[in-house]
Formats: structure tokens, C-alpha cells, sequence
């Protein structure tokens, strides 16, 4: 397995399971299955709704002796409604209690949005609208400066409760808002990155400003078609580009993709339940892209972004929240 390396010198394993929408009676077992074909990074999040299963799963594989705690790279996310600097503790402190862990490698802000509190006996994970059972039910914003939450996280590292603090779905103005306000620089940024969504401009940014990156959703469409934010025509693994590349190197389509992805320099972390799948999405770093090909990859660019909350708040949660534009 190759690593990335953040500005501490801690390494990040290139490929890690994202737990992203799997069902939480599968999750326990597909957590032990990938430590058994050699992951050592998972991505996690209270709004996936199976920490507590992850947790499981974890706590199987060592108690078992099949793999050391310190040999795996636990990810998990501070959920939009926890930005309150009250809240941020607790917030990771349900986390570890949900995943039996006494402490996180990385622990990022989910989304660059506050939404009001939920209190865990209400509602956990809390999701985005505020009263859910309302027939006018939206998502309530709460004024949270992003830096109050930011210095909250700070805390936690010095608590050694985390070991490096990060952000998700942030831009280039966003990222240098943050580290001109505090002396503590993200350690990573994750967000969408696929051909069709390459980010070129935040990638390098990231690269010289020394902040490691993760792409979620490496493969595209295929996590998405599920939530019908995506339609058939739009599957990278499709593209004629992607085949033809796939059947020189006598490789899967979606192990194109992926090495694509790891070899742009950042970490991937796409999803699966199927064993066949977790050892192919493992399979990247016995084979090379020519630069001719990561070219014709990098050239499917469509500026294409699937996770937009500008789109899905309306559409879901009758609220407009664009935060990327």
C-alpha cells in the first residue's frame, strides 16, 4: 500500500473504504473483510448512521488479533449541526464511544455549513432539517463562524483525542480564510474528485500549501445513481477514453479510474460491500498511467459535481444552500 504524507509526517494509506452509505447490518462485517484484504484507512462519519456498527467491526479485528490499532487510519467528520464550539467535544466523544476507539487519526469538518443544534436524545445522527416531521421541515443556519469551530477542533488535538484536524468540502478562498486566522493549517482537505470533476486549481493549491487531499466519490456517478443525483449516461466507467486504457493495461474500468486518482498524488477512499470489489479497489500499484493517459483522463474534465448542496438542499430539504459558487 503507498502513502501520502501530511505536513507532520504522518502517512495516510492511498486507498481506504469509505463507510458512506452502507447499511449498518452489513457494516461490522465489511469493516473485518476489508482489514483482512490489507485496508488500513476508513472513512467514516456520524451522518452515516453506522459508527456504532464500524465500531464493531473494529473492535472485532483487534480484539482477534488481526491487525493493531495504531496500524489503522480512522477518519471520521464533525457534522454540520456540532459547530458551536460547546459542541464539538461531545461530538467527537459520541464518535469514538460509536467506533471503540480512545482516539481518531483525522477528524474533519464534514461541510463548511452550521446548522442549528440537535441534542443526541433528540435525534442521532441528526441529519439536516431541524423538525423533520414538519410538513415545512428545512435546514435551520445557524451563525457559527467557521473559525470558532476550527479552534474547537484545535482543542481536540491538544487533548490527544485526535491526532491531525481537517476539512471537507471547501474551496481555495475558504482554505486560506481559515489558515490566515489560525496557526493551525488543515492537515487535509477532502472533497469530490473524479475525471469528470479533476478540481485542478484546488489540487495544486493544496500541494503548495502543503495540505494533503482526499478524493471522495473517485468513481463518479456510481455513488449517486442510488440517490437519483446522477443519471445512467454520466458513469465514468463508461467513457470509450476509460475502456480502451482499461484494456491496454488488462485492467476493470473502475481500477483505471482509481489509479488515476492515486496517482494524481491524492488518497481515495471509494465504497464497497463486495470482497471481489475491496481487492480489485486495492489492486493499483502494480501498474502505471502513462502521462499520455492521465492526459486523455485529465481531459474528460466536466466541472461535473454531484454532491452539491446547492442542489440537493432544495431538492431534499427545501432549503437553497449553494456553498460553492
Amino acid at each position: 500500500m503507498k502513502t501520502i504524507a501530511l505536513k507532520s509526517g504522518c502517512e495516510v494509506p492511498s486507498v481506504g473504504l469509505g463507510l458512506w452509505k452502507i447499511d449498518p447490518s452489513e457494516t461490522a462485517q465489511v469493516v473485518c473483510s476489508a482489514i483482512e484484504c490489507g485496508y488500513r484507512h476508513f472513512d467514516a462519519a456520524s451522518d452515516y448512521g453506522n459508527e456504532a456498527e464500524a465500531g464493531d467491526g473494529f473492535h472485532k479485528a483487534i480484539a482477534d488479533g488481526s491487525i493493531r490499532r495504531e496500524d489503522l487510519w480512522i477518519t471520521s467528520k464533525l457534522w454540520n449541526t456540532y459547530h458551536r464550539p460547546e459542541h464539538v467535544r461531545p461530538a467527537l466523544e459520541r464518535s469514538l464511544s460509536d467506533l471503540k476507539l480512545d482516539y481518531l487519526d483525522l477528524y474533519l469538518m464534514h461541510f463548511p455549513i452550521a446548522l442549528a443544534f440537535v441534542p443526541f436524545e433528540e435525534r442521532y445522527p441528526p441529519g439536516w432539517l431541524a423538525d423533520p416531521n414538519s410538513q415545512a421541515a428545512k435546514m435551520q443556519p445557524d451563525r457559527v463562524p467557521l473559525i470558532d469551530t476550527w479552534q474547537a477542533m484545535v482543542d481536540l488535538v491538544g487533548a490527544g483525542l485526535v491526532r491531525e484536524i481537517g476539512v471537507c468540502n471547501f474551496g481555495v478562498s475558504l482554505l486560506r480564510d481559515l489558515m490566515n486566522a489560525s496557526a493551525t493549517p488543515p492537515a487535509m482537505l477532502q472533497v469530490e474528485l473524479h475525471p469528470y470533476l479533476t478540481q485542478d486549481k484546488l489540487v495544486r493549491f493544496c500541494r503548495e500549501s502543503e495540505i494533503a487531499v482526499t478524493g471522495f466519490s473517485p468513481l463518479g456517478a456510481q455513488s449517486y445513481f442510488s440517490l437519483n443525483m446522477a443519471d445512467a449516461e454520466e458513469a465514468v466507467i463508461e467513457q470509450p477514453a476509460i475502456r480502451e486504457i482499461a484494456l491496454r493495461h488488462h485492467r476493470s474500468a473502475a481500477q483505471i479510474v482509481l489509479r488515476w486518482g492515486v496517482q494524481r498524488g491524492t488518497a481515495i477512499v471509494p465504497k464497497t460491500t463486495k470482497i471481489d470489489r475491496l481487492k480489485e479497489n486495492l489492486s493499483l500499484f502494480d501498474f502505471e498511467l502513462s502521462g499520455e493517459e492521465m492526459s486523455v483522463i485529465d481531459r474528460l474534465n466536466q466541472n461535473r459535481r454531484f454532491n452539491d448542496p446547492g442542489d440537493f438542499g432544495e431538492a431534499a430539504f427545501h432549503t437553497f444552500f449553494p456553498i460553492y459558487e
